[in-house]
């Protein structure tokens, strides 16, 4: 009998301490996990295929979230792989201005863990279904 595969979450944030903190969080649920502590990481990973969903901080360094959700708009295979956005940009604008990106949920920082995991859990579950705005 075939067993379902883990569910592989890539977590991108260029803090540590966040990164770590959603790996554990994540890794304690069941989920595989892969970090990413840039966009240009992000975009390798979400590359390699393995990905099942992307939690993306938007606000980072040389290359953001915002450039991800770019150049993911552009690439057919990247776009199948769901996002869901942590920002601690304020939700509401946040939201306005990722209307467009095909972004399953928006996550403020500081987090909401029933919100995210929810979040998470809705995505795999159904990922053609977004809320957009989750917590």
């Amino acid at each position: 009998m075939d067993l379902p595969r883990k569910r592989c979450i890539l977590v991108v944030d260029d803090d540590p301490g966040i990164r770590l903190f959603l790996v554990t969080l994540l890794r304690r649920r069941g989920f595989r996990l892969l970090e990413a502590r840039d966009g240009n990481e992000a975009l390798e990973a979400m590359r390699a295929g393995s990905a099942d969903l992307v939690i993306l901080d938007l606000m980072m360094p040389d290359v953001s979230g915002w450039d991800v959700l770019r150049e993911r708009a552009t690439d057919p295979a990247l776009r199948r792989i769901p996002v869901i956005v942590v920002t601690a940009t304020n939700r509401r604008e946040a939201t306005a201005d990722l209307a467009d990106q095909d972004v399953y949920a928006v996550v403020a920082k500081p987090f909401d863990l029933d919100a995210l995991l929810m979040a998470v859990t809705a995505c795999l579950r159904d990922p053609h279904v977004p809320v957009l705005a989750a917590a």
